[in-house]
């Protein structure tokens, strides 16, 4: 990777020789900068380093000490105190950013810096107090493995080099097992185990059971919902050894950890692996590329592995391994029913069937779940009179009325207004809401069931982690009878008492213009039905539907993820797309659409493009959110047959783009692997 130096406006030749430090800063620019520093060593590689930086201050990280300079050393200025408190990052974690800036396009100084806590990256870093001892929780014994769990165990060695497996487990298989397992056999080998959750909302419920598994082998967390300090102690202690477990999110696939031994990426399918904004990389291919360098397995888990993990299981690049019966041997999977609703009336979107189902499981003592994956009241808020709607000022897209709290709320770019007594447009005093969402769904249920109790459950709702585990605490403790919830429910959970899940509104995902929509669909219905019947009670899964004969749907009756899987590749194959072609977009934003799409077809025709003849620029388009926080966006896609011809032509067309002249204002990266249109 070739750094570019900047310290001056000008390049006159090289002066004596001096150590000169070569620094990351969290800048959006692909170089590095040089300080000189005349106490400094080859021994301060790694180090953090206060330097000056126009007329402030910024912490960096020292990438390398040289002597000497492309740059006069008059024009370098001295470099401030080289901080010892942290050891020096070691050099395994430079080569791991250091691929991910070449893969993502992104600049170096940025990956280093986004992977330190931010403790790490403050100039005046508050006073830390010591953490409060914990008393760990009483240890708990494994339990006896089924012969496929077993099986699975054995077919990873931590002590064998690399290798790159993929766990598919129908839900409640005991996948989790299995990575306890794992971890037990990386701890005795001396190992450390990096074990990657999608969601802060899975973490509590698996670091308890990693907790009480392993309650002395010393356990952290990694993730957003971390108090600063707790999280800056964390990776400390995972970066030092003293931690040999470390749970956590996407971000924390960067966290140095001296004698890495397992990576476990859980639920590796979802779409939050996936970083979006910053540097847009995928915490899962991170993943196996850090496991390839340190010589150590990885293990990547699903119930519904995402099609790109299937293909390579499929073709050998990775081991497969398969948990096809559930791991309590009392329980089934869940029998999944379409309801037709072409032909019934519904009440507030609920069927008959559905209603009766409810019913019954009240009687029984069990608990339901009616899966709505859209928050708030109802979509939108509209007028009959002159057909005002309540779009988003800001966005292209509607407000969503959250009548709880008397507000319309942007869902992305989170503006929002008090619900209007009357139509702003023609003053009419008969303004609807249309659609539903869990809160309207919720309150209908407990007016349809009034002696239940009714709990929902999605990002209104639950908004701290101690809101997640108190309500974890009341669905565990049957203080619930009948669950409304969003994907927040979807995976990863296990509720003895929960026999019925009833799902609402998912014919819209069948037929989007995404073509990863059907993927993302069959994977969170599989995963929903998933919560039923986990126990000794059975499970049973009514899907509401106008297509009940759509295959997609039959895939799921049936509980066969590779039958669709192999039909979803061979629609990519026949159409081109990835995992059979590699892509990367070009992505612009300005005040006006006409500067984002000028600009891209600037960059589409830039001298570089047609000496890339492998490399396909499609015209540039706007984005499916057109607009979004007051910006019009475009997209230019760059496709080819080749990972390797895309990736010689992407640090060529980056530094190209970078001398387009364009507006102050229009902003403008590359994602790599994008996950969305």
């Amino acid at each position: 990777m070739v750094f570019q130096t900047i310290s001056g406006e000008t390049t006159a030749s090289a002066g004596k020789s001096m150590p000169v430090l070569r620094v990351a800063l969290d800048l959006p620019l692909h170089r590095l900068f040089d300080y000189v520093a005349p106490q400094a060593t080859t021994a301060d590689k790694g180090r953090r380093v206060r330097v000056p930086f126009g007329r402030s201050e910024k912490i960096g990280v020292i990438v390398d000490v040289v002597e000497g300079s492309d740059w006069p050393l008059e024009q370098l200025k001295p470099a401030g105190e080289i901080l010892h408190d942290a050891p020096a990052l070691p050099p395994d974690f430079f080569a791991l950013c250091e691929f991910a800036s070449t893969y993502y396009q992104a600049p170096l100084g940025e990956v280093i810096m986004q992977a330190l806590p931010a403790g790490l990256k403050r100039i005046d870093p508050p006073t830390r107090r010591n953490a409060r001892a914990l008393r760990p929780p009483p240890a708990v014994g494994a339990p006896a493995l089924t012969a496929e769990q077993a099986v699975a165990v054995a077919a990873v060695d931590a002590t064998a080099g690399f290798s790159a497996h993929l766990l598919h487990g129908v839900t409640g298989s005991g996948k989790t097992e299995v990575y306890l397992q794992l971890i037990d056999k990386a701890l005795a080998a001396g190992r450390q185990v990096l074990l990657l959750v999608p969601e802060i909302n899975l973490t509590p419920q698996l670091e308890g059971r990693v907790r009480a598994r392993f309650n002395e082998a010393g356990v952290v967390s990694l993730h957003s919902e971390l108090a600063e300090a707790a999280r800056e102690r964390n990776w400390l202690a995972a970066f030092s050894g003293e931690a040999n477990i470390v749970l956590g999110t996407r971000l924390a696939i960067f966290t140095p950890m001296p004698r890495l031994g397992l990576i476990v990426i859980d639920e590796e399918h979802d779409p939050s692996f996936k970083q979006q904004d910053g540097m847009r990389y995928s915490a899962r291919d991170v993943g196996v590329f850090r496991a390839r360098q340190l010589g150590s397995p990885i293990l990547l888990g699903s119930a519904t592995p995402a099609l790109e993990s299937w293909a390579n299981a499929q073709s050998g690049r990775y081991g497969l391994i398969s948990l096809r019966e559930r791991a309590n041997p009392q329980a089934t999977l869940p029998l999944v029913k379409m309801l037709d609703t072409r032909r019934k009336v519904l009440k507030e979107g609920v069927s008959e069937p559905l209603i009766a189902a409810i019913n019954a499981r009240l009687e029984r003592g069990e608990q339901s779940l009616v899966f709505l994956n859209r928050r708030g009241y109802a979509p939108v808020l509209s007028c009959m009179a002159c057909g005002w709607i309540s779009r988003c000022t800001r966005c292209a897209a509607n407000m969503v009325l959250h009548l709880a709290d008397r507000r319309l709320r942007c869902h992305h770019c989170g503006c929002e207004h008090r619900v209007p007594k009357a139509c702003p447009t023609c003053g009419n005093q008969d303004i609807l809401p249309f659609g539903r969402g869990t809160q309207r769904l919720e309150g209908w249920l407990k007016e349809q069931f009034p002696s239940a109790r009714v709990l929902r459950v999605d990002r209104d709702s639950v908004k701290s982690r101690k809101q997640w585990e108190s309500v974890l605490e009341r669905i565990h403790g049957g203080e619930a009878d009948i669950l409304v919830g969003t994907q927040m429910l979807a995976k990863g959970h296990d509720f003895p008492k929960l026999t019925l899940v009833g799902t609402l509104g998912a014919d819209s995902a069948l037929f989007a213009a995404d073509w990863r929509a059907p993927e993302r669909l069959f994977a969170q219905l599989m995963q929903v039905a998933g919560r039923a019947g986990r126990a000794e009670l059975k499970g049973e899964v009514l899907i509401q539907t106008e297509y009940p004969d759509h295959p997609l749907y039959a895939a799921l009756v049936a509980h066969d993820y590779p039958g669709f899987a192999a039909s979803m590749l061979k629609e990519r194959e026949q159409a081109g797309f990835p995992p059979y072609s590699f892509q990367a977009m070009l992505r612009a934003e300005a005040p006006e659409m006409a500067d984002s799409l000028a600009f891209l077809k600037a960059a589409a025709a830039l001298p570089v493009v047609p000496e890339h003849d492998k490399v396909m620029i499609y015209d540039p388009i706007p984005m499916k959110m057109a607009r979004l926080a007051n910006l019009e966006r475009g997209q230019l896609l760059a496709e080819a047959f080749s990972r390797p011809a895309l990736q010689a032509f992407l640090p060529r067309w980056r530094e190209a783009i970078e001398g387009l002249k364009a507006s102050s204002k229009l902003r403008w990266h590359i994602e790599v692997d994008p996950a969305e249109f």
